[in-house]
């Protein structure tokens, strides 16, 4: 693969031709293949777009024509970005027009002018080091959907049922605002960016790595299944100091008001915890009340505990979550169980 700075090249020459005027079918397939050879390609030339469109370059390359007019392509070779060609002269400083320069001339224009803006793209300039969101999306999910979202950085996350983050990717970091639910990071390698994830006021941080973040209503839950993650909590009026918890593959962490606890095995029982994504529930002695719990978080129809003996029961087994009859009828065969069904929810009662 090309170097860095050879892809950055590469991806000015494409939004150059691509203003050109000239661009065609052709054009454009040669560039969703050039697209599709490599993440980088596309990350490189995102950034060089944006940063295009953000510096507000154009504006200045319109020699003071009014705000939202796009000066003319023969006026782009005035850029002092780039000078005369050997041999020619420089045009008046008075001239208030130029005319247009010859083809070669004019794609050395553009060349000249998408060059600089990737300079400005890849952070060579102290104003993009301090440039805080290149881009800000929301994702949410409804009950009982999944969804899998890929990110401009070449991240991925899978989201659960009823959940919802903010993306906001900056030259510094990578930021997701968890503000519901639960979802799956399958983080591509970037050590000048860490991947951070908000729950809460706890911080879950990675650079190249497979986790989950679940936050809940008093406590959050994190499953590492590849590298190693950093679990911070924020300082807060009210909440004690805890330590930085490091969470190596096979990690599950839950952490509450009480403090951090975590639970280190094999990856293979981390990734049960992460069965939702394939559409089933795993439980393993679990006290029925917490079943149940978890089958709500997909289901409109709502599994309710009707006394304390039933809450209290142990069950196990894999289920799929968008069952939750077959889950019922399961429990009434194999355990002294009655269930009452009222419309969208059904009770379970021990007998």
């Amino acid at each position: 693969m090309a170097g860095s700075r050879q892809i950055e090249r590469t991806a000015a020459a494409w939004l150059a031709r691509r203003d050109s005027g000239r661009w065609s079918e052709r054009d454009q397939a040669q560039f969703d293949a050039w697209l599709s050879e490599a993440t980088a390609h596309r990350v490189a030339f995102l950034r060089l777009e944006n940063a295009w469109r953000e510096s507000d370059r154009l504006k200045a390359l319109g020699a003071g024509l009014p705000a939202g007019t796009l000066p003319r392509r023969e006026q782009w070779a005035a850029s002092p970005f780039f000078g005369p060609r050997d041999g020619e002269s420089a045009p008046p400083r008075e001239a208030a027009r130029i005319s247009a320069p010859p083809p070669r001339s004019r794609w050395r224009a553009y060349f000249g002018a998408a060059a600089a803006m990737a300079l400005i793209a890849v952070g060579s300039t102290v104003a993009w080091r301090h440039y805080t969101a290149v881009e800000r999306t929301a994702y949410a999910t409804s009950l009982g959907e999944l969804r899998l979202v890929p990110m401009p950085d070449g991240s991925q996350a899978t989201l659960s049922s009823d959940s919802r983050i903010v993306v906001s990717l900056s030259r510094r970091e990578r930021r997701i605002d968890l503000q519901r639910g639960e979802a799956f990071f399958d983080v591509a390698k970037d050590p000048g960016r860490p991947f951070v994830v908000d729950a809460g006021g706890r911080q879950a941080i990675a650079v190249g790595t497979r986790f989950s973040v679940r936050r809940d209503a008093v406590s959050l839950r994190v499953v590492v299944t590849e590298g190693t993650v950093r679990l911070e909590t924020q300082a807060a009026p009210g909440r004690h100091a805890q330590p930085t918890a490091l969470l190596p593959a096979g990690s599950v962490a839950l952490a509450d008001g009480n403090g951090v606890l975590v639970r280190s095995g094999p990856v293979e029982e981390a990734e049960q915890q992460l069965n939702w994504r394939s559409g089933f529930v795993a439980f393993h002695d679990t006290p029925l009340a917490d079943a149940a719990a978890e089958f709500n978080r997909y289901n409109a129809r709502k599994i309710l505990m009707g006394d304390a003996q039933v809450a209290a029961m142990r069950v196990g087994g894999n289920f799929r979550w968008s069952n939750t009859d077959v889950f019922v009828r399961l429990l009434e065969q194999g355990f002294p169980i009655r269930a009452e069904r009222r419309g969208d929810a059904i009770v379970l009662h021990s007998q």
